[in-house]
């Protein structure tokens, strides 16, 4: 059954709230992704684990506390049919899995979506102890020894299943940093072939690709030393090399990190969204602090979402109705979404209505459905206290009063689960929770709880704005304002992730956030924007009516939204950008380094070696800038000379430049090139200047030497620089 393709790695994947295996944002992203991929025909194959009692399930008590409930799932009522692996005897697929000196067994479940097969490891067979059955019960585990267990059973695990099945991936791509451990298997089965470790690592990170979603330090998988040692104990030698070098893949501050496992042994690297991008080049430049951090190799690809899953069913009807015949398969075109325009006004507020008042009876929300009901405003996610969810009670008397006028009345509708070890997101619950039952906000503030998949859809489709409100810039992208957009629904949010690209300011709110200060400061400013947008201008346009009693403006507002929007922020676009930016060049340059018996492969780690070896003997010396200077750099221009000790090193081997700041935020370069041999291994490089405009005195210019090579993915490869 040899396959080439995409090998997909998640922890979670939300294809259906019928297959609870996903606790949120990452899960449904992932979830999206092999629709898309599906759609398209982009050849991939999901790898994941199926949690026998899924994400828990939420009940708020009488006193607002959530707890957490984890009944068994019953695949049997899945929407997408799920059947157990079987060899080719008819026996089912077991894996065998190291674990803390002992082995632990999974078998698989396969998942169809589409053209994409999706296999889950299970380990609650008769062959594993009673403890170990238990390993893949429950999602993202408080324990560290469970987590820890996953993680190798998803990386380790899910890459011995794909061997068994004999699926021969072109890429690898891992969803976040949980399955990062596939790398160290696959230098494993590399090794066991007799390929050397440092080439057998080159090989498998030419063909590796990572997406973190992660902008924030705490959310990042940290195992102490120990703990790996213990997992790991025999498992390091048969890597090929010895546990200090595989540690140093993945150490940070004392600790093993998983995203730090992952962009070591990744060629390229992306983001989730062009402000994501650059937080995690601040992120990853702490571990790289000689490397500027607009150039860390870290690149972007805005999320997306699926709309055939998002879309209410009525508003697809009305798509069908007014948009070109094959709109649906040119989802990424803004000509096939600009048809949104010449739609009735009241045909499209009518269709909101219809989705509005279906939200109302699905969730039990007691509303007044005549006329439309009054303003609805939702707020559905993850209740992490970086979401500030409390922001908009930061003043609950006024608030009270926006809420409760009875000529133009606004409700709020809240969703969303705390981790089970999240106190302070629990707390957030309590308070609003609390706050729901003040006499102030009866029949104002509502709190629906079990968030899943299908309650996401019935918001997401009838609410009429959707807020967000981030400590920017703390939201990676979040999507779950694209899947309100793609219906109509109009976002008022923190110009935060995915928003900081779509706004443009005649699609919705963008609430004006502080950028200074601290966070007490910038809670107050932006709770005071929040408020300011909501009385002078969401609750006005909401009410004003036309002759015909229709909202004209707001429903101008909502065909802006989908035309400006769904062209952009959709999983076909996402997909297409995967494919042109990560995956063709990862299967080009896997296949590459593995060919002849991985002669370039082992080029590269024995050229790398080379490089570390000697780099301590490389220096910066004598940096001259030279004001309106002519000669061999130009005519009136502001040159740079150096002298550069080498060493052994040759000067074909390295790139030489100056690199001062542009006052904006930005770096420029200009490339050095040798002029002069000074000595053995000492040369003498000039250049000149990029920008004539550039004040050189307060540009803080250096001199920068790094290694290159033609078989380098990036620059900054070997994360190594020498600085004048």
């Amino acid at each position: 059954m040899h396959k080439s393709g995409v090998a997909y790695f998640s922890a979670e994947f939300g294809l259906d709230e019928s297959l609870p295996i996903y606790s949120g944002g990452l899960g449904i992203l992932a979830g999206d992704h092999i629709k898309a991929a599906a759609d398209l025909n982009v050849p991939l194959t999901g790898v994941g684990l199926y949690y026998g009692k899924g994400y828990f399930q939420q009940r708020i008590d009488d006193g607002g506390s959530q707890q957490h409930l984890y009944p068994e799932i019953d695949h049997r009522g899945s929407v997408y049919p799920v059947r157990l692996v079987k060899n080719d005897v008819g026996q089912p697929l077991v894996i065998e899995v190291p674990l803390s000196g002992r082995h632990v067994y999974a078998n698989a479940w396969s998942v169809q979506v589409g053209s994409v097969m999706l296999y889950l490891l299970h380990t609650d067979i008769e062959a594993n102890s009673v403890a170990d059955r238990r390993l893949t019960d429950t999602l993202y585990p408080s324990d560290q020894n469970v987590r820890l267990s996953q993680e190798i059973l998803l990386g380790i695990g899910g890459a011995r299943l794909l061997a068994a099945l004999d699926i021969q991936p072109d890429v690898w791509h891992m969803n976040e940093g949980h399955c990062a451990f596939l790398t160290l298997e696959r230098i494993r089965m590399l090794s066991a072939e007799g390929i050397p470790f440092e080439t057998a690592l080159e090989a498998v990170k030419a063909s590796t690709v990572f997406t973190t979603h992660t902008p924030v330090p705490a959310g990042h998988d940290v195992f102490p030393i120990d703990m790996i040692d213990r997992y790991f104990g025999d498992y390091y030698w048969q890597l090929g090399t010895d546990r200090d070098r595989v540690l140093s893949l993945g150490c940070v501050d004392g600790a093993f990190n998983m995203t730090r496992l992952a962009v070591s042994l990744s060629s390229k690297i992306n983001g989730v969204s062009q402000l994501h991008g650059e937080v995690s080049r601040d992120l990853f430049h702490r571990w790289m602090p000689h490397i500027p951090k607009q150039d860390i190799p870290v690149d972007s690809i805005t999320n997306g979402i699926h709309i055939g899953t998002w879309l209410a069913a009525g508003m697809k009807e009305l798509f069908d109705r007014y948009l070109p015949s094959d709109w649906a398969a040119r989802t990424m075109e803004p000509d096939s979404w600009a048809a949104v325009r010449d739609i009735p006004p009241g045909a499209l507020w009518e269709e909101h209505q219809q989705a509005k008042q279906k939200m109302f009876r699905e969730l039990g929300l007691p509303l007044d459905e005549s006329d439309g009901g009054p303003l609805i405003i939702g707020f559905a996610r993850r209740f992490a206290t970086y979401k500030r969810a409390l922001l908009i009670f930061s003043d609950p008397d006024r608030l009270a009063r926006i809420l409760g006028d009875p000529q133009r009345p606004a409700c709020l509708v809240f969703a969303g689960k705390a981790h089970p070890a999240d106190g302070p997101g629990q707390d957030l619950i309590r308070a609003i929770v609390a706050r729901s039952r003040e006499p102030r906000f009866k029949d104002r503030v509502f709190v629906i709880e079990n968030y899943a998949m299908d309650k996401a859809r019935w918001l997401v489709q009838g609410v009429d704005v959707w807020l967000n409100t981030p400590m920017k810039p703390m939201e990676a992208s979040g999507t779950s304002g694209q899947k309100a957009a793609l219906n109509g629904v109009l976002n008022c949010s923190v110009l935060d992730g995915w928003w900081a690209e779509g706004y443009n300011g005649r699609n919705g709110w963008a609430i004006d956030s502080a950028t200074d200060g601290d966070r007490e400061y910038q809670s107050k400013q932006d709770s005071e924007a929040l408020y300011r947008l909501l009385e002078e201008e969401i609750v006005p346009l909401f009410y004003k009516r036309d002759d015909q009693k229709l909202p004209a403006e707001w429903v101008n507002f909502m065909k802006e939204s989908i035309c400006s929007l769904a062209p952009v922020f959709n999983t076909h676009r996402m997909i297409n950008d995967y494919r042109r930016t990560m995956y063709v060049p990862a299967s080009e340059r896997g296949r590459r380094f593995a060919a002849d018996r991985f002669e370039i492969a082992s080029k590269v780690a024995a050229y790398k070696q080379f490089i570390r070896d000697h780099w301590s003997g490389v220096r910066v010396r004598n940096i001259e800038i030279l004001d309106g200077t002519s000669g061999r750099i130009g005519l009136n221009k502001t040159a740079f000379r150096a002298v550069i000790q080498l060493g052994i090193i040759g000067h074909k081997d390295v790139r030489v430049e100056a690199v001062g700041s542009d006052g904006r935020q930005g770096i420029w370069k200009a490339k050095l090139e040798p002029v002069q041999q000074q000595g053995k291994g000492v040369y003498v490089y000039e250049g000149a200047s990029p920008d004539v405009t550039v004040d050189f005195r307060k540009a803080n210019v250096n001199v920068r030497v790094t290694p290159v090579s033609p078989d380098f993915a990036h620059d900054f490869e070997t994360e190594l620089a020498a600085w004048g």
